[in-house]
């Protein structure tokens, strides 16, 4: 197999969370303004959440838009960058970020709906595990 010639997957839909260190304060606010200027210049899809920003797009162009954020950080003054990246890509449909949110939104509705107007609704639970 020729590895030099090996695809990438034509698009993907990548959550980052991009951790400028050593900023003179605790908050980070000026640098992810920045970064979504940058995404919404992009032209590509994403959201901005909590813990970061979810994008999809042609698997390039969202490496790329990930990279030029660490740029435009580093031109801001931040001298240290981590960014955690997840990155998934699928081959047997295309399937947007929001239709997949909308889709659990749907099946939480519609529990909600069979139980009578959520009075009754039996909540889900998950137990944490502490190692021991």
């Amino acid at each position: 197999m020729d590895y030099a010639t090996l695809p990438t997957p034509p698009t993907c839909v990548a959550d980052f969370c991009l951790n400028p260190i050593g900023t003179p304060t605790a908050s980070i606010a000026n640098e992810v303004a920045a970064v979504q200027r940058l995404m919404k210049a992009s032209g590509l899809s994403y959201r901005m959440h909590s813990a970061g920003t979810t994008v999809e797009g042609p698997w390039e162009s969202v490496t790329r838009l990930i990279g030029q954020a660490h740029t435009l950080v580093h031109r801001n003054g931040v001298v240290r960058i981590q960014t955690d990246v997840r990155i998934g890509t699928r081959t047997d449909k295309e399937e947007h970020f929001a239709e997949k949110v909308s889709k659990v939104e749907s099946i939480l509705t519609e529990q909600v709906h069979d139980a009578g107007g959520g009075d009754e609704a039996e909540e889900d639970t998950v137990k944490l595990q502490r190692p021991v």
